[in-house]
Parts: structure tokens; C-alpha cells; sequence
């Protein structure tokens, strides 16, 4: 528990840090984007369709995964 929060921190921290630079140099995410030849628009319509090709593609893994996984967990030798 102790190192994800550690790992949190630090990606907090270096968020903020990389946020304050992009400010003091004024950039904006939008301006970055644009540079990228995108706008937020096409992001987030990016987002969903990644979002709508990925949740059925789990569903159908887990629900091979997770029974291999049970069975493999019911069958193993009690520890200690």
C-alpha cells in the first residue's frame, strides 16, 4: 500500500512540476494539441471509441480468465 502511494505522489508531483513549466513557457494543452494537428474535440471522441472497443473485449477475456483462475485457485495445496 505504501508504494502505491509513493508511486501516486510522485506522478502527482511530477504532473504539477511538467503543469508549472508548461505555464511559465505559456502553453496550453489545447495549443499543444493543435501542434499535433488535433483538437480536444477529436480526443475525447478518441477516448470513447477506444473506451467502446475495450469494454467488450474485456468482458469476453474475463469471462474465460476468471473460472481458469478459480479452478486453478481451488486446486492448489492449502500453504503452510
Amino acid at each position: 500500500m505504501l508504494r502505491l502511494f509513493s508511486t501516486i505522489t510522485k506522478i502527482v508531483v511530477a504532473s504539477l512540476l511538467t503543469g508549472l513549466v508548461l505555464h511559465k513557457l505559456d502553453l496550453s494543452a489545447e495549443q499543444i494539441l493543435l501542434e499535433l494537428g488535433m483538437t480536444p474535440e477529436n480526443v475525447i471522441v478518441w477516448l470513447q471509441e477506444s473506451v467502446n472497443w475495450a469494454i467488450p473485449h474485456l468482458l469476453l477475456g474475463s469471462m474465460v480468465i476468471l473460472p481458469v483462475w478459480l479452478v486453478v485457485f481451488l486446486f492448489r495445496p492449502p500453504r503452510g
